[in-house]
């Protein structure tokens, strides 16, 4: 069933941007009482970042693992009430400055402190339902867990700076480092039981509560990951194992140099000729963890930008053709109809919208894109149809305040103009605008909820350390918040 089929209301609200007191949002008790708050707020939806182990840079769209979680979600109150650890062990910690920023670097330290010892009180009774998980993951845990340890045993390095036996994953040179790192290896695997213990149990109590969660899934994986690592026939890659050529954006009006993402590009004909087993495992794995799959840069499936390997920047790149439409009727020969939101922002040609057709998906559209005093654009809500997904904005978008400031004068003029609005109401009504448009789905973020500048902005492209930092704290989701969203969910019939 399409769920995306019907009119809804959604909040979207990473789980490291939840209230806590140790360093990031967890999958504890502040995550069940923003469940409440949607449920009391009569919401449909919770939309979220990847979850993926963040690696370096901290971008959930760059991580270790395409099917692992991220352990720094792991909560510590649900393992102290496991008897996993004591209070003493992590209320004092100092994890950063302020409890309304990730500190990355201070959490990377202290959570792998803190890690350690629940090892150590973890194997002293460890529950049979570990040993049934690892076996059901098995497919990506073990390589996941091996592969995270011998880069702990090389200090974090990337994988192709190993020595060369182990970057081929010849099976004696697997064979010894699995013995060798076997209490690292289990290290692992004990984070990854944990925190999807702790994801299916909030899981479950927000589909209980009627909150349905939409997941997120970058199109294209780490170049260091395990995923590279364990399937290096699936990518473009030389003999020494690097990329042949990576993932981005060509130059344009925003940047004259392009997006250097660093992505290895996919080998789609090895995918094609292997039915897309990678894919579909991936896609599997999705739909355990979440409800409703949002596919980042979906455009990429049509056609794809590559840079060759070593550029500086993305200048020099060209495109190539993607599988398009054929690898989801494939997936729909073995899934069946799935919920699945299509990024399809930025550049669309011809071809793209007609493989957006042909799949059937939502695609999106973000109303800080619609004012363009120059000319007429897409994304203005009359120009909307029932199957999309309307945003304010997204992770990659600035705040409504914060767009103010940054908006040309004569496009903010214009925005005013079109939602016959001044400026003190100016958020409200931009809300209120993707609330009532055709779109079947609205989704807005926390942060306009809240009524916050730039600074609570998540992440500007093309730009790293400062980042997917911002975090709510417990007094900014109010009643007042709640009732808003109850009134105008209810009044255009998203409930």
């Amino acid at each position: 069933m399409n769920l995306l089929n019907k009119r809804a209301n959604g909040v979207l609200m990473h789980i490291s941007s939840l209230p806590g007191n140790t360093g990031i949002g967890t999958l504890g008790k502040n995550a069940y009482s923003f469940v409440d708050f949607l449920k009391k707020s009569s919401q449909t939806y919770w939309q979220i970042l990847p979850i993926g182990p963040t690696s370096y840079g901290d971008s959930p769209y760059q991580s270790f693992s395409t099917f692992a979680g991220n352990p720094y979600f792991i909560d510590f109150e649900l393992l102290e009430e496991q008897g996993l650890l004591a209070r003493e062990d992590y209320e004092n910690v100092i994890w950063g400055g302020s409890d309304a920023c990730v500190d990355y670097g201070t959490l990377y330290i202290q959570r792998h402190i803190l890690f350690e010892k629940i090892q150590i009180n973890f194997e002293k009774n460890i529950p049979a339902e570990f040993y049934d998980f690892c076996e059901n993951n098995a497919f990506w845990l073990d390589n996941y867990s091996l592969f995270m340890a011998i880069k702990d045993a090389h200090n974090g390095d990337s994988f192709l700076s190993w020595e060369e036996d182990i970057v081929r994953r010849d099976p004696e040179a697997v064979k010894n480092w699995t013995e060798k790192c076997t209490s690292r290896i289990n290290y692992y695997k004990m984070l990854q039981y944990l925190f999807f213990t702790q994801w299916n149990n909030l899981k479950k109590y927000a589909n209980d509560s009627g909150i349905k969660i939409i997941g997120d899934i970058p199109i294209y994986v780490s170049a260091d990951s395990a995923d590279v690592w364990s399937n290096p026939e699936q990518f473009m890659l030389d003999g020494n194992y690097k990329p042949l050529e990576v993932a981005g954006c060509p130059p344009d009006g925003f940047s004259a140099d392009g997006q250097l993402w660093g992505n290895p590009v996919y080998n789609w004909e090895f995918m094609k000729n292997d039915g897309y087993g990678w894919w579909k495992k991936r896609l599997e794995m999705s739909l355990r963890i979440y409800d409703v799959l949002r596919i980042d840069h979906f455009r990429g499936f049509d056609s794809y930008y590559c840079i060759p390997y070593g550029d500086k920047d993305a200048k020099n790149g060209v495109w190539r053709q993607g599988p398009g439409a054929a690898l989801f009727e494939e997936i729909k020969k073995t899934y069946g109809e799935l919920s699945i939101i299509a990024e399809d922002l930025g550049f669309l040609t011809d071809s793209v919208r007609q493989m957006l057709t042909a799949v059937g998906y939502p695609g999106m559209k973000v109303l800080q894109f619609a004012f363009d005093s120059r000319e007429s654009s897409e994304y203005l809500p009359f120009s909307y149809t029932k199957n999309s997904v309307v945003y304010t904005g997204t992770h990659d978008n600035d705040t409504i305040k914060g767009w103010m400031k940054s908006a040309s004068v004569q496009d903010f003029e214009y925005a005013k103009r079109y939602l016959r609005t001044n400026d003190d109401e100016f958020p409200k009504e931009m809300m209120l605008a993707a609330m009532e448009s055709v779109s079947n789905t609205c989704i807005l973020c926390m942060q306009d909820l809240i009524g916050l500048d730039g600074f609570a902005r998540m992440n500007r492209p093309s730009s790293v350390g400062e980042n997917w930092k911002w975090r709510a704290s417990a007094n900014q989701i109010t009643d007042d918040i709640s009732n808003f969203l109850k009134t105008y969910t209810e009044m255009y019939q998203r409930k």
